[in-house]
């Protein structure tokens, strides 16, 4: 993938000065020397291939001799993370650029490998079809999908079909299973090598959006009082809510 460059518009005082990336709440830091673009702004270059922790960072400026300050976004260019293809095939690392709720530039940052991309998601009234790929790793004939209770919810691990060809997957994800165990959260994973090989969770990341949960919405399937409903998590993990259905929104009979 390709590289991110910070560029500080009004660099006075950061002649031989350096970008500051610090991990919020796992103390690792990163330093990326400013380059003069003749006498206009300063330039620091985060490689596409660099491998930042899984997280969120802040980003300051750091001039000679003085304490680190936050910057602050101006525009940005993300056009050419829309749809892009990892240039390695054992993993993937993410970095989009954002403003935090308090107004700074900030860094979400994505660690995969090997890492399996969600592409298309179609609910249908019995089950839930997602077509993606896998990058470090390839389907096998032991592939297949599996629906996990998410952390500290308890329920049954529940198998489903995946197909596909090379990196290329197809999964089918039936709503009934999940109706049967009652309102909880489910991961979906892929085992594309079956139960010897790597367990990977289905996330969409290769695109420009840092919070798809506020963006997309899958219709739901409602079933004796519950409903199932794909979505994708804070982490732009792709992932199952069942909850009950309120009756008060139920429709009347």
């Amino acid at each position: 993938m390709g590289a991110l460059a910070f560029v500080v518009a009004e660099p006075e005082g950061l002649a031989g000065g350096r970008l500051l990336l610090r991990q919020r709440g796992g103390g690792e830091e990163v330093r990326l020397p400013f380059t003069a673009t003749g006498r206009g702004p300063l330039r620091a270059v985060l490689p596409g291939d660099a491998p930042l922790a899984e997280g969120y960072w802040e980003v300051h400026a750091e001039a000679p001799g003085a304490e680190p300050v936050r910057l602050r976004p101006g525009l940005d260019d993300l056009r050419a993370l829309v749809d892009r293809v990892p240039e390695g095939a054992d993993a993937v690392a993410v970095h989009l650029p954002y403003t935090s709720k308090f107004g700074n530039l900030a860094l979400r940052t994505w660690l995969r490998a090997p890492h399996a991309e969600a592409g298309s998601v179609h609910v249908a009234p019995g089950e839930t079809t997602v077509r993606g790929r896998c990058y470090g790793t390839a389907l096998t004939p032991a592939a297949y999908a599996e629906l996990r209770p998410a952390k500290d919810e308890e329920g049954e691990p529940l198998r489903a079909e995946a197909t596909g060809e090379g990196p290329d997957f197809r999964l089918r994800l039936a709503h009934a299973p999940l109706l049967a165990q009652g309102p909880r959260h489910w991961e979906v994973r892929l085992r594309p090598e079956g139960e010897r090989g790597p367990d990977i969770r289905l996330a969409r990341l290769l695109d420009d959006l840092v919070d798809r949960h506020a963006v997309f919405t899958y219709p739901a399937t409602v079933h004796e009082g519950l409903r199932a409903r794909p979505y994708y998590s804070g982490g732009n993990n792709l992932a199952f809510r069942v909850t009950a259905v309120d009756p008060a929104s139920a429709p009347a009979a």
